[in-house]
């Protein structure tokens, strides 16, 4: 059973949310929160295994509320999965970079909500079902100044090739084509990966990539 938790301040959404995710057998939503301080306190309460969180609630808001459950060790299991309105928000980049696994938009279809449950459960990232690989790319463009970092940290060369890949939005079954290897071939590079580089998910390779200068917006066609 996926257990799910959802902060939003309003209740509309909530419900539909919860209205579409209650038909699924192996969904159930724990627990409601209506701004981000209460979003922390029923995390630590609940331990759900994904948390749709709302960037603009009152008391704290969703990144600060992002940043306390994933810098709780007792809470390393949990993922976090961002609700934007628009597709550019100026939050998304700051909240995958602050640990979120990905991020939906608020009107995304109801299949797209159940499969957003269970990609991010199983470990992996949801980089925006609808909005495609571009709007990362806008997205971690808009940095103005990138951190440094290493070139290859520690990478082999198909690591960091598969580095490379995976932040160009491709998922492990295009991996694999591309490269001619296994799905479990890719999927076993992309763990090590993310274990080489400290890294939660796919998400923050992405990130991590584009600080790096390994990639930039639309180089890979």
């Amino acid at each position: 059973m996926i257990r799910v938790l959802l902060a939003d301040d309003q209740r509309l959404v909530r419900a539909g949310f919860r209205s579409i995710l209650g038909g699924e057998p192996d969904i159930r939503v724990v627990a409601e929160a209506a701004d981000g301080a209460e979003a922390v306190r029923l995390a630590r309460q609940e331990r759900p295994d994904v948390v749709f969180m709302d960037v603009r609630m009152p008391v704290l808001d969703g990144l600060e509320a992002t940043r306390r459950i994933v810098a709780d060790p007792a809470l390393s299991d949990v993922r976090i999965v961002i609700l934007t309105t628009y597709e550019l928000d100026e939050y998304v980049y700051g909240a995958i970079r602050g640990g979120a696994s990905g991020f939906l938009l608020k009107d995304a279809e109801p299949a797209e909500l159940i499969t957003c449950v269970r990609v991010v459960a199983r470990g992996d990232a949801l980089l925006a079902p609808s909005v495609t690989r571009k709007l990362i790319a806008d997205v971690a463009s808009r940095v103005r100044r990138p951190a440094p970092a290493p070139a290859d940290a520690g990478l082999t060369t198909r690591e960091a090739e598969i580095a490379d890949l995976v932040a160009a939005g491709l998922s492990n079954e295009e991996i694999a084509a591309r490269l001619t290897i296994s799905h479990a071939t890719a999927k076993t590079h992309v763990s090590r990966v993310l274990g080489k580089l400290g890294l939660r998910d796919r998400a923050q390779l992405v990130i991590w990539a584009y600080e790096a200068g390994r990639v930039q917006p639309g180089w890979l066609r």
